[in-house]
């Protein structure tokens, strides 16, 4: 774990733009989306990039799909400058191949870790393709999600035509922004990190709750 701060890193390279700059944003989902875009469309024209393998099942792939656009064309509706949107093909089969061995693996764990990297890694592989100043990701604005991990990740990517956007989007009450402005767009927050492994947990944790607050009602 290191001391650096990537929120003060990134208001410092804002501060030498003179114009705006190109950005491939990866997006985890529409309400986590919602503060970053926010906090940066005045510095930047950004695309969204949907790329997220590891949503499980279909069905939730697909709704956070459904409220990342909602977002988009809502707040689209006040700019000038117009968010854009990318949505690569959905093969959930390359993050269960990434993931092999790493089923028991706890959140927030190595698992975890491959996960970030696949996201990363494919936005930047759009992104230098397609000729973008910036890449970057929305992660770090959870407060489960480690900002070390991926600001690691994306610089070990970028090169001298395509930079990776540090950041923490955590900080200055990132994720509290986040929660305000999904209830603003009415957006639906999900309740489990995504992948099928955190989603087991889940239905692990309802069920526990569950049986505690029967317990409780017998007593």
């Amino acid at each position: 774990m290191n001391n650096i701060n990537y929120n003060t890193e990134m208001e410092n390279l804002i501060k030498t733009f003179d114009c705006k700059k190109t950005l491939l944003l990866h997006s985890c989902c529409g309400p986590c989306s919602t503060a970053v875009i926010t906090r940066l469309k005045d510095y930047f024209d950004i695309t969204v990039f949907y790329y997220n393998p590891c949503l499980y099942p279909d069905s939730e792939y697909e709704k956070r799909l459904h409220e990342q656009i909602k977002f988009i064309e809502e707040l689209n509706a006040t700019l000038t400058d117009k968010i854009k949107i990318i949505v690569p093909d959905y093969l959930p089969d390359t993050f269960i191949k990434k993931t092999v061995g790493m089923e028991s693996e706890p959140e927030g764990g190595a698992r975890c870790k491959v996960c970030y990297a696949d996201r990363i890694g494919a936005t930047f592989e759009y992104a230098n393709t397609h000729n973008y100043q910036y890449f970057g990701t929305t992660l770090s604005v959870s407060p489960y999600k480690h900002s070390d991990w991926l600001n690691e990740i994306g610089l070990k990517l970028e090169n001298e035509k395509t930079k990776y956007l540090v950041s923490d989007f955590k900080k200055k009450d990132g994720y509290k922004l986040s929660l305000d402005l999904s209830k603003k767009y009415n957006l639906y927050r999900q309740n489990y990190c995504g992948c099928k492994f955190s989603y087991l947990s889940m239905l692990e944790r309802e069920e526990q709750n569950n049986i505690n607050n029967n317990n409780s009602n017998n007593n």
